[in-house]
C-alpha cells in the first residue's frame, strides 16, 4: 500500500518533531516527507515535493497558514490541508476553510485522533474539531437573531423572519434535526448512535434520509449548510 506523504508546517520545531516521531511510529500508512517553519517555505516545498496532506499551523512568521493555503491550492489543488491551531476564533476558521483547507483542528486533540482525521480525508469529509463547529453554528444563530431583532421590534415579524430563514429545516423530523445538529458539530455515526441511544444502522439510514431531503452528498455539505443558517 502506498503511503500518504505528509508535510508538517509549524514554527515550533519541538511540536513538529514530536508529531513526526508519532506519525512515523504509529501511522504505518503515512510518511513525513518534510517540515517547514512558515507558509512561504511550504509554498516553495510543494512545487518540487508535492505531499498528499499538509498539517499547517495558522500563526507563523513570514507568511501565515491561511495565506499559504490560498497559494498552495493554486499550485496544486489536489493537496489536502488540515489547519492545526491553538486558536478557535471564527475568523481564523472561516478564512482557512474558504481558502481551501480541508479541516481545522485544535492542537489539544490526541495524536490518535489526528491520525484518524488524516485518514478520513480520503472520504472527502471535512475535519473540524467538534467544539469549533458547535461554536460556529451557535455564533451564526446569535448573529442572525441580533440582525433580525435590529430590523424590527415586533415579535411576529421576528418569528416570520426566523421561520423563513430555517424553511429547509421543516423537511426534517425532530429526530432528523437532532442528527443533523450532531453531524454539523463534528460527530460521526458511532458517536451519534451513542448520544441518541440508537442502533448504528438506524443512524446510517437516518443520515441517508437527511442527505436526500437536503440534497447534499456528505458531511462537509451538512457543515456548510449549517454555517449558512
Amino acid at each position: 500500500m502506498e503511503k500518504q506523504k505528509i508535510l508538517l508546517v509549524d514554527d515550533q520545531s519541538l511540536f513538529t518533531e514530536s508529531l513526526k516521531t508519532f506519525l512515523t511510529n504509529y501511522a504505518t500508512d503515512m510518511e513525513v516527507t518534510g517540515s517547514c517553519t512558515n507558509g512561504k517555505e511550504a509554498c516553495d516545498f510543494v512545487k518540487s515535493n508535492p505531499p498528499d496532506v499538509i498539517l499547517m499551523d495558522v500563526n507563523m512568521p513570514v507568511m501565515n497558514g491561511v495565506e499559504a493555503v490560498k497559494i498552495i491550492k493554486q499550485i496544486n489543488s489536489s493537496i489536502k490541508i488540515i489547519m492545526l491551531s491553538t486558536y478557535d476564533e471564527d475568523d481564523y476558521v472561516r478564512n482557512a476553510i474558504m481558502s481551501g483547507a480541508s479541516g481545522y483542528l485544535l492542537k489539544d486533540l490526541s495524536p490518535t485522533e489526528l491520525i484518524i482525521s488524516i485518514r478520513a480525508l480520503k472520504s472527502g469529509v471535512m475535519q473540524i474539531s467538534p467544539s469549533i463547529a458547535e461554536k460556529m453554528i451557535k455564533a451564526k444563530f446569535t448573529e442572525d437573531a441580533e440582525t433580525i431583532l435590529n430590523q424590527s421590534t415586533q415579535e411576529i415579524e421576528v418569528s416570520h423572519a426566523v421561520e423563513k430563514k430555517l424553511e429547509w429545516m421543516k423537511t426534517l423530523t425532530k429526530r432528523e434535526r437532532e442528527i443533523f445538529t450532531l453531524i454539523a458539530t463534528g460527530h460521526d455515526n458511532n458517536e451519534i448512535a451513542e448520544e441518541l441511544n440508537l442502533a448504528i444502522q438506524t443512524v446510517r439510514n437516518q443520515v441517508s434520509t437527511i442527505y436526500s431531503k437536503l440534497e447534499v452528498k456528505d458531511r462537509f455539505e451538512i457543515i456548510k449548510l449549517a454555517n449558512q443558517i
